[in-house]
């Protein structure tokens, strides 16, 4: 009732309806511990839990999928190559300033930036934009190279952190 209400209601106050609706479970979500019992939110946290476990492995099926009819020139993988070195410069970069800057008020440890860069693993999100994208936003070229740099964060930076975090220690 409160999300058809509420977004019937947010659309003739012309506001965002799905907006309206993330807030309404927000507050629900905050008043909801007091009015369930201890063992209901342990079933409501196990539920969503196989939810996402499920949401996730038919994600990633999905992309397997599609990996199946992408085609990879030669020029996609130069790109692919190119667009890895150039996000993990750019997380590097981007987490590095800010850590300098708080370094003063607050305690590192060693290597942190250079962790939190190689850990920073991307995803279904980064391939679902791509797929999202119309063909004349040069979709052809995007979608493969955005494959090759979740494929490169999973399985290299996936496998391979905690040999960093260890030689970092």
């Amino acid at each position: 009732a409160v999300v058809m209400g509420g977004y019937l209601l947010a659309s003739q106050l012309h506001f965002s309806g799905p907006l309206a609706v993330v807030v309404a479970g927000l507050l629900v979500g905050n008043t909801a511990e007091s009015s369930m019992s201890e063992t209901t939110m342990l079933y409501v946290d196990k539920f969503w839990e196989l939810v996402d476990l499920l949401m996730n492995a038919v994600l990633f099926v999905l992309i397997g999928l599609e990996i199946l009819v992408l085609t990879f020139d030669k020029q996609y993988i130069i790109a692919g190559l190119l667009a890895i070195v150039i996000v993990l410069i750019s997380r590097y970069v981007s987490l590095a300033i800010p850590i300098a800057f708080l370094r003063r008020k607050l305690e590192f440890t060693r290597g942190t930036t250079r962790i939190m860069t190689w850990g920073g693993l991307r995803g279904g999100i980064s391939i679902a934009l791509a797929l999202s994208l119309a063909s004349n936003m040069n979709r052809d070229l995007l979608l493969p190279v955005t494959y090759m740099v979740v494929v490169f964060s999973i399985v290299v930076q996936g496998l391979t952190l905690e040999k960093v975090v260890r030689k970092l220690k």
